[in-house]
Formats: C-alpha cells, sequence, structure tokens
C-alpha cells in the first residue's frame, strides 16, 4: 500500500491494484460487455433502492441482515453480553496471513492443438460414459424382463451415449422448450444437428438412462446412490485438474431457473414446474471463478444425504464448510462466506488446520456464539458512512461498519489495522476496513462469473431428484473445462466465446466434424 502511494495513485487505482488478479474475469467468457470496465468493488449499502441500480446489494449475494435491530430477549440480558464480551478488546493488533502454499492454475499443459471434447474429458472421460452405457443396458434389461420386453430397444452403444449427452448439451447454448424440440419442425428446431440420431432413439436411451442401474448391497438408503459415483469422479477430476489461488468462496451458486423463461412463461406454467428437492454448495476459485468442489444434499428423506435432522440449524452448515475445505488443511488458504456459514466457533476450528476465514455476520442468520453483544446491537446514534467499531481476541476481529445500514464481519484473514476503500459511482469514495475492500472485491468477482454462468446451464429439466444432479453437475463441468481452455495454449490458436466452445463440444460430442462455430 505504501508503494502504491509512493505512486500517487488514486484511491480506487491503489484498491484495484490490490486484486488485480481478479480483472481477468470481465471477459471470462469470452465476451464483450459493459461491466468489463466497470468498477469490480459492488455497492455494499443497506438500501437497495440507494446509488445506481446496477450495483449489488449483499442481501441479494447472501440475504443478510443489515437493519433490524434484536430485542434483549433475543440475545439475552445486558448481564450476559458483558459476560460474552470478556476477551474481546478495543485494543487492535496487526495481523498477517502466512504465505500460501500452493502454486494456482492448471496442472495440466494442454497442446494447442486441444478440443473442446479434451477439456470436458478431463472430467468426463471415456471410462465415466462407456459405465453410463453399462448401467443403461443393465437397467433396461432388468426393466423388460419384469415390464415386458420393449421391441423398439437395442443396446446403447459408446458412440450413442455421446450423442445423446450432445443433444441434451446443446440445450445450454440453443435454448429451447424441450430437447426433443430439436427434431421439430418449429422455432426451436436444429437440423444441423437432428440428422444424427432419431428422435425416437433419443427417448429410448432417455427412458432407461442410469449411471447406477441398481442399490448395491452397502448401499444403505442414500438417496443420492444413483449418482453418487459420478459425483466422486468429478469431484476427484476437480481437484487433480486445477489448483485454485488463496482466495476462495463458499456459496450456493444461482442454479434457479433461466430468468428470461421465468419472464416469458405463464402462471399456469410457473405452477407446474416443481421446486428443487436438493441444495447444491460449492468451493469456488475467486480469481478464476473455477469450482473446485461441490457438496449436494437432498432437503428431503432419511439418511446422510437428508437435510430434515439439521433443517433451519447452523450445524448443516458448519457440516457443508467443513466438507468443502476437507483438502485445504495446511495450505492457508483464505475463505469468504455468507452468513448462514459464518461462526466463531468454525473459523477457529479452521484456523486450527491453516484455514483463513473473511465472513459477513447476519444476528438471524449467523451462529454468533462466542461473539460480543456490544457488536451485534445497532446504535441509535447517529453514524456517517464508512464508520467502523472492530473489536478484537487473538487473531479473530470482528467488524461492524455502517454504509445506510450496519454490515457485520468476522475475519481472522485480514489485519483490522488496515483501511481499504469502496467507490461507488454517485457516493464517490467510502472507507472501510480492509477485510470489507477484500470481502466486496471477491464477492463482486463471483456475483459477476454465476450472472453470466447461469446462461449456460443445460436447459433439460428432468423430473427425477438424481438427473437434476447429474446435468447440474455436467454444466458445472463445462463451464470449469471452458475456464481451463481459456487459461491454455489452445485458446490462442482458436479464441471460442463460451457459447462457441458450448457449440464445438456438442459437435465433438456428435462426432461432426465439418463444423465452425457461430461466429
Amino acid at each position: 500500500m505504501a508503494e502504491c502511494a509512493r505512486k500517487g495513485l488514486s484511491p480506487l487505482e491503489e484498491a484495484r491494484s490490490r486484486y488485480e488478479s481478479l480483472q481477468i474475469s470481465d471477459d471470462v467468457f469470452g465476451e464483450s460487455g459493459d461491466d468489463s470496465s466497470e468498477n469490480p468493488f459492488y455497492s455494499t449499502t443497506g438500501d437497495s433502492n440507494s446509488d445506481s441500480c446496477t450495483e449489488t446489494n449483499p442481501d441479494n449475494v447472501w440475504a443478510g441482515e443489515t437493519r433490524s435491530s434484536l430485542s434483549s430477549g433475543s440475545l439475552g440480558s445486558v448481564s450476559n453480553g458483558q459476560a460474552q464480551d470478556e476477551g474481546w478488546s478495543d485494543a487492535l493488533q496487526d495481523i498477517s496471513v502466512p504465505q500460501y502454499q500452493d502454486t494456482h492454475g492448471p496442472t495440466h499443459k494442454m497442446p494447442a492443438t486441444a478440443t473442446a471434447m479434451d477439456f470436458f474429458q478431463l472430467f468426463v472421460p471415456d471410462n465415466v460414459i462407456q459405465n453410463m452405457v453399462t448401467q443403461t443396458n443393465m437397467y433396461a434389461k432388468k426393466f423388460q424382463e419384469r415390464f415386458g420386453s420393449d421391441e423398439g430397444w437395442t443396446n446403447v452403444t459408446l458412440a450413442e451415449m455421446k450423442t445423446f449427452l450432445g443433444y441434451v448439451t446443446s440445450t445450454s447454448v440453443n435454448r429451447c422448450e424441450s430437447v426433443l424440440s430439436i427434431w421439430s419442425s418449429g422455432f426451436f428446431s436444429n437440423r444441423s444437428i437432428a440428422l444424427k440420431m432419431s428422435q425416437a432413439r433419443f427417448e429410448k436411451i432417455l427412458k432407461y438412462f442410469h449411471i447406477v442401474a441398481f442399490r448395491s448391497s452397502q448401499g444403505g438408503s442414500q438417496g443420492l446412490y444413483k449418482i453418487q459415483p459420478f459425483l466422486d469422479s468429478l469431484q476427484q477430476s476437480f481437484g487433480s485438474t486445477f489448483w485454485p489461488s488463496q482466495t476462495q468462496v463458499l456459496h450456493e451458486p444461482l442454479i434457479d431457473e433461466d430468468p428470461v423463461f421465468i419472464t416469458t412463461c405463464t402462471e399456469r406454467e410457473l405452477r407446474k414446474r416443481k421446486k428443487r428437492k436438493f441444495s447444491l454448495w460449492v468451493r469456488q476459485c475467486s480469481s478464476t471463478g473455477f469450482i473446485c468442489q461441490i457438496s449436494v444434499h437432498l432437503k428431503e428423506g432419511p439418511g446422510p444425504d437428508g437435510l430434515d435432522t439439521l433443517k433451519n440449524k447452523p450445524q448443516l452448515h458448519s457440516l457443508v464448510a467443513k466438507q468443502l475445505c476437507q483438502n485445504l488443511s495446511g495450505r492457508n488458504a483464505i475463505i469468504f462466506t455468507g452468513p448462514s456459514i459464518t461462526s466463531l466457533n468454525l473459523f477457529q476450528e479452521f484456523e486450527k488446520q491453516g484455514i483463513y476465514c473473511c465472513g459477513l455476520l447476519s444476528t438471524r442468520k449467523s451462529d454468533c456464539t462466542g461473539l460480543p453483544q456490544s457488536m451485534l446491537i445497532n446504535t441509535e446514534a447517529s453514524q456517517q458512512r464508512g464508520q467502523s467499531r472492530i473489536k478484537m481476541r487473538g487473531n479473530m476481529s470482528i467488524i461492524n461498519w455502517y454504509n445506510k445500514g450496519n454490515f457485520r464481519f468476522l475475519t481472522n484473514a485480514y489485519s483490522p489495522t488496515k483501511e481499504g476503500v469502496i467507490i461507488k459511482r454517485k457516493s464517490g469514495e467510502i472507507p472501510c476496513p480492509l477485510a470489507v475492500e477484500a470481502f466486496a472485491a471477491h464477492l463482486s468477482y463471483i456475483c459477476k462469473y454465476d450472472d453470466k454462468y447461469s446462461k449456460y446451464f443445460i436447459f433439460h429439466k428432468p423430473n427425477k431428484t438424481w438427473q437434476q444432479v447429474f446435468w447440474l453437475t455436467i454444466s458445472i463441468a463445462i463451464n470449469n473445462a471452458y475456464i481451463l481452455y481459456k487459461m491454455s495454449d489452445a485458446y490462442r490458436a482458436k479464441r471460442y466465446s463460451r457459447a462457441q466452445f458450448g457449440e464445438r463440444l456438442v459437435k465433438d460430442l456428435l462426432s461432426l466434424d465439418d463444423f465452425s462455430p457461430t461466429q
């Protein structure tokens, strides 16, 4: 920071220089847009109607609480609050996080001739697809033994399974009402790929498609047993192909329906679409958007996959966080978390493992055990924007920062003595602790990534939960494949946008060689 000051940088330039690596995010999908040259910091205002409407409210990101004061009954008596303040001091000391122990980036050097299929098969190789072939044929055989023969069925082959995957994947770049629209004569038809397989054959494969045909004797009652081997394989490949940067984010990515569809469909169509029965959490590299690990849980049902026993309890999110960070021990990574995960006990446990944290606090959604009550109550005295109060215990700091509302942060990753700045288009520079600035910068990138990433979801919407999880994770794998492509020599040879990369992958899966991506 001192070096930046010596060079005479403006506060905005100085702040941006601290997060220079995040600037590669602007063109992560090979697209140019209005946000490519914009300020990387989102607005942390408590008033969603204030300032520019394009700035992001952290309530929308983390559903955090901004203005509500808690009553004495919900927080305990004054004497209890004084007891909880013990050990927390207004005396601040400088801290520093040990050096990150890993290099970051792709682990494999892909040649300049590598295709979209080569990158995709880093995560979904032929042996995984061959297993889909085997399990689908096994399920079809057993199904017909029980319910009668299907004269139109023949065992699926590896080439046919790739074509099947290609057809469904095509809905991520060519939006349509149904994957079957490919063979229609209407607006959503796609005659360039429709001739590779008949609609009747596709529907037969879709009917019998399985990852795991039958429950194993040791499988218990796990609700995700039909897809768990694929998830395990995907997790292993994510970890072996890419090393993330020091800063990473734990969150639930945007996986709801396509917003364009939601705004155009009728109310009746909306009612017919069932709500998701699962939740998906990810650990995501905040410099590239690469999703390093995923955690899937069913919202209902018994067994370890069901959330009924932990519903609406902080233990669930603590369990998810530990699962997502199990491979980070001793690496000195910095993890950003939302209010449902942020807790003193979890952060202290992570610190013992060499994992440092910075999280947004909510008095409604966070586990506030052990935190000073005086920092959790909004003061009635008028405050100026940018004003902050900080208490410290050991390496842990709790921050109460005011910006048209009180925002609270808990961190052991950033020194409480160091200052940062939030830049807003209309309000100018707003001072803040460095932890607040870092949280805003990294979460701004993840929000921008998710906004673009959601455009490339596979649009096929099956009724079965395990199939919904499968196609969602395939979408994640394709986006991760594109990130690796952007960081390889292959991108310098052929600069495909994300849409063109998706089109190229579909043609590779369908083995259609005479293809040039749409400009």
